[in-house]
């Protein structure tokens, strides 16, 4: 599979915290206190992306959650009523999430981590649900899976040798 690569300098990302952690790690001297931002970044029109950032403060933590969603953003194939083009499975750890595309008007079916990666994605019609584990972060990885895996008709006919028509037969 050829990867796509994004200039998201010439995008223009809205971000989104999914979630913030304090995590303390016990010294001789006490405590330690660690902020971990999950984040997740999109154009609303078919890039996003989530990222991970780790600091002792929390807005400092949230930046380089940015920084790190750029760097992985990815490309979703859309149909022509801002759904996707077939129903998939995405996984990641524990999490399993079922895409299911829907008709115009459905709006966006999703629980909340998976709903910011969709919104920001650009999907507007969607059902989904997830299985298994409901941790946050395997959550948004498990649908950028799931997204990441989507193929548009057009590139199925291509990879197939056939013509568009004669895929959606």
């Amino acid at each position: 599979m050829k990867r796509e690569i994004i200039d998201a300098n010439q995008l223009e990302l809205t971000e989104k915290v999914v979630s913030i952690k304090r995590v303390t790690k016990v010294v001789k001297g006490g405590r330690n206190m660690r902020f971990t931002a999950l984040v997740v970044v999109g154009d609303g029109n078919g890039h996003v992306g989530a990222g991970l950032g780790k600091a002792a403060e929390i807005p400092e933590a949230i930046r380089k959650g940015k920084e790190d969603a750029t760097k992985k953003l990815i490309t979703v194939a859309l149909d022509e009523n801002a759904s996707i083009p077939h129903n998939f499975d995405g996984k990641f750890g524990g999490s399993q999430i079922v895409l299911k595309r829907a008709p115009e008007g459905t709006g966006i079916i999703a629980g909340g981590p998976a709903r910011n990666v969709l919104e920001l994605a650009g999907i507007r019609n969607i059902r989904t649900k997830c299985l298994g584990s409901r941790n946050k972060q395997n959550v948004v990885l498990a649908t950028l899976e799931g997204l990441k895996q989507l193929k548009s008709p057009e590139e199925v006919a291509r990879l197939r040798g056939k013509s568009v028509e004669e895929v959606r037969a």
